[in-house]
């Protein structure tokens, strides 16, 4: 990726957990990298495949001037979301907001806040085998698509397999999504926890019979394991369901602790 930078931009707005901050106003001083690849506007001399960073400038003084926040935190929050969403070519937001006249009683030269936020590449994979089973997976990928933290969805073929776990149940069909997401895996947890609860899924037996499933299997090349998640999806090379739709969309797609792509494992798991 290449960078554009912006330097200390001089903004005056009210920020800050005192009233007098908010009524007064005070300077901020705000630095944004912004990774993206400026090749084709390079080659063509072509602002048009760029961005344009006077408009991100006046973007940021509009957002910093329209709002009144308590936190510098939630500032910066809030311009990197923006930025993200509007400006397409940008993939990662590098921010930082100084604020040179913090009301501590102490001789400073400023306090900052410096954060970093992106679109994430990730793979989830849908089922049911419940009732109108395609339109419970469609009604998901539409919910899926009309998220702004979300953005370029595809969608494999669907695939009707045998269940898994516990067999006595009815087949299942199955598919995966690619997206790119604002989200942090547990916000992105949230909302495909949500997509299931408008489908009234009820999770009543260990893998027995569900209006829809949706398993977040890879997030990047993140791997965690907390008491709600586990990434990438710690059975994922153990699932013919999940694997063949996932190498339709990308057999590359690595799984970072198995250090294998999508087409090896289903390729071992076939020889299994």
């Amino acid at each position: 990726m290449d960078t554009i930078k912006i330097k200390n931009l001089e903004i005056f707005s009210n920020h800050g957990v005192l009233k007098e901050e908010n009524v007064l106003g005070q300077k901020f001083l705000i630095s944004a990298d912004l990774s993206l690849s400026t090749r084709n506007a390079g080659t063509t001399d072509n602002l048009e495949l760029s961005v344009n960073y006077a408009e991100i400038c006046h973007d940021i003084k509009r957002i910093m001037e329209t709002n009144t926040f308590r936190l510098i935190e939630t500032a910066a929050e809030k311009i990197c979301e923006e930025l993200l969403k509007k400006y397409s070519l940008i993939s990662r937001i590098s921010l930082e907001i100084k604020k040179p006249w913090a009301p501590i009683l102490l001789p400073l030269e400023y306090v900052s806040v410096n954060i970093e936020r992106q679109w994430h590449k990730v793979y989830l994979s849908l089922g049911s085998n419940m009732g109108d089973r395609e339109n419970y997976l469609n009604t998901a990928i539409e919910y899926l698509k009309k998220q702004d933290s979300c953005r370029n969805v595809v969608v494999s073929d669907f695939i009707e397999t045998e269940p898994y776990g516990m067999t006595e149940q009815d087949s299942f069909i199955n598919c995966c999504a690619e997206l790119e997401t604002l989200l942090t895996p547990h916000e992105l947890l949230e909302l495909t926890s949500s997509a299931e609860q408008n489908a009234k899924r009820k999770r009543l037996i260990h893998w027995g019979p569900r209006t829809l499933d949706v398993d977040i299997i890879l997030y990047d090349d993140l791997i965690m394991h907390d008491s709600s998640l586990i990434i990438p999806h710690i059975d994922m090379a153990n699932r013919e369901f999940v694997l063949r739709p996932l190498v339709q969309l990308n057999p590359y797609a690595m799984n970072p602790v198995l250090k294998k792509s999508a087409a090896e494992m289903l390729t071992d798991l076939s020889k299994s």
